[in-house]
């Protein structure tokens, strides 16, 4: 199972430095049967797209709880055996619990298939996102525009070969 777990470049630098994302349990992301009735869809890389979307957004939240950390949102996708990967039918209730799944221990970085992260060119529309995630939380509209002005930003796509590169 392809999994989507959410971190920032500090995590990532970690990860690789550990040779493992981790300690568990992790919480990740991945198409599980509340997200497929969710987007009713059998399109598995329009799902999976939903799925790192929502990974990024909990890559924000990282990010809004860690100041210190460069603006750049980050999200391992790892493949994993199914057997890994626990989630809660009944977190498939709520909208904002989509695709969540959790991991219940670490997992070795040789599993990572990719590593998605912003450019460079988002790091001033993510630092505003991280900024303003606490008001659009608490129903701000003008929040939750800046909020999504990140989410305008696509993830760009690196092998795992270069996270040496991304971390540098």
């Amino acid at each position: 199972m392809r999994v989507y777990i959410p971190t920032t470049l500090s995590g990532l630098a970690e990860a690789y430095k550990a040779g493992e994302i981790g300690p568990g349990p992790l919480d990740a992301y991945a198409v599980t049967p509340s997200l497929r009735e969710w987007y009713v869809s059998d399109d598995i890389e329009e799902l999976e797209y939903a799925a790192l979307t929502r990974a990024a957004q909990s890559s924000l939240r990282l990010l809004a709880t860690h100041p210190d950390v460069p603006r750049r949102r980050v999200v391992l996708a790892v493949d994993v055996g199914d057997g890994e990967v626990r989630y809660d039918p009944d977190l498939g209730l709520d909208p904002a619990a989509l695709g969540e799944v959790r991991l219940s221990r670490s997992v070795p970085l040789a599993r990572a298939a990719a590593v998605h992260l912003d450019a460079d060119g988002a790091e001033h529309d993510v630092r505003e996102a991280a900024a303003a995630l606490g008001a659009a939380d608490a129903g701000d509209d003008d929040a939750q525009f800046t909020v999504d002005g990140a989410e305008d930003h696509e993830l760009l796509w690196y092998a795992t070969q270069e996270i040496p590169n991304l971390i540098g």
